[in-house]
């Protein structure tokens, strides 16, 4: 108590809030993701249900169960071949016009960066839709193609807005001191952009990995029944075959290479680009 009284009101309130935030996150995050952990874990031949407070037998059963008898292996292949395809379209598409956003000024523009946005506000299962007729009647009817150009249309905005972020932040008196010492344009792009976009580039890459291999609607409605991906085996689990064990298992499995990728993220944007390109620690 006597701690308390000596705190400033600052202190106090920080003290307070992170106390909140770490409250939240274990009943908003912490309790759900134990949960799915336990009923992972349940073993096939003692299933966990009432009056029993945990399951009587723990084991990795459950998911040897999934990996040989459902069709995981494909979905995961294919969630994971999709991914890096959307990704490498995503930040080759959305270079140009981050760099226009990042580096110019014109008329315009910020009508043209709220154009950019749509995709982030409009919901992705009337995207899906459309993006079936659309791409129906061009006459695609490859579900993989089909999926990475839905995707990126997904990962754009995203791309975008990180990227022309980058861009901006760059130095025009270290753009000029590359030109003054005779370097072109590549020599500028290599010795003055791509440090300096190194995080952006890494940021942007994961969220769009992270985006195609998270989202549902249009693989769904483009892809199904032939092309299945995590998402969609795991609302199988989920709707008309509930079997909770073996949806906690999609589960942990989608979630936890997102949530790896997410601190490789915060990880890699930790280094200091700015210094090791202008040379000042």
């Amino acid at each position: 108590m006597n701690r308390f009284k000596q705190m400033s009101n600052t202190q106090l309130v920080m003290t307070i809030s992170i106390g909140f935030f770490i409250l939240v996150n274990l009943v908003w995050l912490g309790i759900p993701f134990a949960m799915a952990v336990l009923w992972s874990l349940v073993d096939p031949a003692h299933p966990w249900s009432y009056p029993d407070l945990l399951p009587q037998v723990l084991s990795f059963g459950r998911w040897a169960e999934v990996w040989n008898n459902t069709s995981l292996p494909e979905a995961l292949r294919n969630s994971y071949s999709v991914a890096p395809a959307v990704a490498i379209l995503t930040i080759i598409l959305a270079l140009p016009t981050a760099y226009a956003f990042g580096r110019f000024e014109f008329k315009g523009k910020k009508i043209a960066e709220m154009v950019s946005l749509l995709p982030m506000v409009m919901p992705s299962m009337i995207l899906a839709v459309f993006f079936s007729s659309m791409l129906l009647e061009l006459g695609l009817n490859d579900p993989y193609i089909n999926i990475v150009i839905a995707h990126t249309v997904l990962a754009l905005p995203y791309a975008i807005r990180i990227l022309s972020a980058g861009f901006k932040a760059i130095p025009q008196d270290l753009i000029d001191a590359c030109a003054d010492m005779g370097a072109g344009k590549i020599g500028t792009f290599k010795h003055a952009f791509l440090p300096m976009l190194k995080p952006s580039l890494l940021a942007s890459t994961i969220f769009c990995l992270v985006i195609s291999i998270e989202e549902f609607n249009m693989a769904f409605v483009l892809g199904a029944p032939d092309f299945i991906t995590v998402p969609t085996i795991l609302y199988s689990f989920l709707g008309y075959s509930f079997i909770r064990p073996d949806a906690a298992v999609v589960s942990l499995i989608l979630v936890i290479p997102n949530v790896l990728l997410m601190l490789l993220i915060e990880r890699l944007l930790k280094g200091n680009y700015l210094s090791q390109s202008t040379g000042k620690a």
